[in-house]
């Protein structure tokens, strides 16, 4: 895989897993409804995949990036946010929301501590720190969203 690639590829899985774990989390914590979770999966999967993939081509676009990279970054960040974002719809599909929303945040950790090792090995250092930091980061947007959707439902919903 090119560096352009690795980079798009980079982007698109931990944006997929953090956008969508908050989301995720916080449309459990304010309604509590399985459908709305997952209809909220489908469309960020594909709103917010295309918008980080515009994201990366302008990007690209202003380090003067070849225009074959441009779009190497593009789409492999399109691919890599929509495939990571849909994973996130299994759980929800399958076990009751509260198992859900804990599989989910499991899953996403997992998915952040695999890439993170994979970055360190590459760099020659040591995978401790950065698995902390990537999953610490996400697991403070986890809380962050659960006690957001919590005020969101004593506010507006209920």
């Amino acid at each position: 895989m090119s560096r352009t690639a690795e980079s798009g590829f980079g982007f698109g899985l931990t944006s997929g897993v953090i956008t969508t774990l908050g989301l995720l989390v916080g449309t459990a914590a304010s309604t509590g409804s399985a459908s709305l979770v997952a209809g909220s999966i489908i469309t960020i999967a594909l709103a917010d995949s295309m918008s980080d993939a515009f994201g990366m081509h302008v990007s690209a676009e202003s380090t003067n990036a070849s225009e074959k990279n441009t779009w190497i970054a593009t789409f492999t960040t399109f691919g890599a946010k929509l495939a990571t974002t849909l994973t996130f719809l299994i759980p929800v599909l399958i076990l009751p929301l509260t198992a859900a929303v804990w599989a989910s945040v499991l899953w996403g950790c997992l998915l952040l501590a695999t890439m993170s090792s994979f970055i360190a090995k590459q760099r020659g250092v040591s995978p401790v720190e950065p698995v902390i930091e990537h999953v610490g980061l996400a697991l403070l947007v986890v809380f962050l969203s659960h006690n957001l959707g919590g005020k969101i439902a004593d506010l507006v919903i209920r």
